[in-house]
């Protein structure tokens, strides 16, 4: 297949309560590499197994995914060293990879919670959107996206929950909600 290039890049934030932000942001991804565009996932507060990681890493090639978080969950007000260390070190790799200009596609996956929960600081994150090149799709996920960001997004997305089987104790399901 020819390798499709894109014109121009967009700055995509997905954000709210709802679920799916992630799903959202890995549908993009199919179709990117359906057009073959190179794609790099950064995840961050995460270090588990997906659906969609295992999945990426068995059938397709032209996705580099990177995780950068322990196999716990980080609550706000109580974070260690190690949350603030990876976050940092992920930040850090975001910006290398945006910046080479090497991948079409990035999505910075729960960075918005990392800014949230006090991992990163919202002024290097407007940094990286504002230095990006121009014909780089940036996607930044995660609930809680502060409102400083609005101003660089082309897309704002908010994602809602109207119903979920959450709130009724089920626990996440393999291959649905992960």
């Amino acid at each position: 297949m020819r390798k499709y290039k894109l014109d121009r890049g967009y700055t995509h934030i997905i954000t709210g309560d709802g679920p799916g932000k992630t799903t959202s942001a890995f549908g993009l991804a199919v179709r990117a590499l359906g057009w073959g565009l190179k794609v790099c996932v950064i995840q961050f507060l995460k270090k588990r197994a997906t659906g969609e990681i295992l999945f990426f890493r068995k059938y397709h090639k032209n996705i580099m995914i990177r995780q950068f978080g322990t196999r716990t969950f980080v609550n706000k007000g109580i974070v260690t060293p190690q949350d603030i260390k990876l976050a940092v070190k992920g930040l850090d790799y975001a910006r290398k990879i945006v910046l080479s200009g090497i991948f079409d596609l990035v999505i910075l996956d729960e960075i918005n919670m990392a800014l949230y929960f006090g991992l990163l600081k919202v002024e290097d994150v407007i940094l990286l959107i504002k230095s990006k090149p121009e014909k780089v799709e940036l996607v930044l996920t995660g609930r809680n996206a502060p409102e400083e960001l609005f101003d660089y997004a082309d897309y704002l997305i908010k994602i809602d929950c109207l119903r979920h089987p959450f709130s009724r104790g089920q626990t996440a399901r393999k291959g649905i909600e992960f």
